[in-house]
């Protein structure tokens, strides 16, 4: 009998990781999920222990204003009896008027989605390495990809997690190194969630929850350091961050 994943969440509840979740529970895997609302964290545990999870341990937390993640990472792990995976899922992204106009929602919004993330990466790449074994997957975005004006200081915020994963991919591959250690940046496309709510989300270029889940399962085994969801954001992304500026500034994007 093989012995069950354990995979750890961060932002359980959001909606890609929700879907995400949904697939290793059909693995029968052991879930850990952790965030800040623990109504609807009991929800998604109900839910993926009746498709099939063997146990989903809950830690309700504040993971943006969590001062000690190493020491929250040691015990998650050890509530969990292991740890095979990490999945860093949670975020936040505002108005980008109200950032430009108000520090403080500027700070928040750098906050959570850099240095707060950047702080929970370290400590699980730290944990991983030390047991010599395990995947980190971090969830960045496009709009890390090149700044633009309708919501550029989240993207700076994705920006700075895509340069900090991919040296942590560049640490975990170096020679010597163990050789069952993973570190892969998911960058999404626009994805209908709670986040992108009140958007206008019609169009081909958006993307369901569980399109993004199937990518994420697939890179928790191979593929990375970077990982786009779907893939074809690859191929735009690359258009984009090579157009001209005196073109790229005509584009209402």
């Amino acid at each position: 009998m093989t012995a069950p994943r354990h995979v750890l969440i961060l932002g359980g509840t959001s909606g890609i990781a929700v879907a995400t979740a949904r697939l290793f529970a059909a693995e029968g895997a052991v879930i850990g999920l952790a965030g800040r609302d623990a109504a609807r964290l009991a929800e998604v545990a109900a839910d993926l222990t009746a498709r099939g999870a063997s146990a989903v341990p809950l830690f309700p937390l504040d993971l943006a204003t969590e001062a000690e993640p190493a020491a929250q990472l040691a015990a998650m792990r050890d509530a969990m009896g292991g740890l095979d995976d990490v999945l860093l899922a949670y975020g936040m992204m505002g108005p980008q008027a109200e950032d430009e106009r108000d520090a403080t929602t500027a700070r928040r919004t750098l906050d959570v989605n850099f240095t707060s993330a950047a702080l929970w990466a370290l400590a699980a790449a730290a944990l991983i390495e030390a047991q010599g074994r395990g995947g980190l997957i971090v969830l960045g975005s496009v709009a890390g990809d090149r700044g633009r004006r309708k919501n550029f200081v989240y993207g700076a915020a994705k920006a700075g997690i895509a340069a900090l994963m991919e040296g942590i991919a560049h640490r975990f591959g170096r020679p010597g190194a163990p050789p069952g250690l993973r570190a892969v940046l998911v960058k999404p496309g626009p994805t209908r969630t709670a986040m992108t709510a009140g958007m206008d989300r019609e169009g081909g270029s958006w993307a369901e929850p569980e399109d993004v889940a199937r990518i994420i399962r697939r890179a928790a085994d191979k593929g990375g350091p970077i990982v786009y969801a779907p893939g074809r954001w690859r191929w735009i992304m690359l258009v984009i961050r090579h157009l001209p500026a005196r073109i790229f500034n005509r584009l209402d994007i």
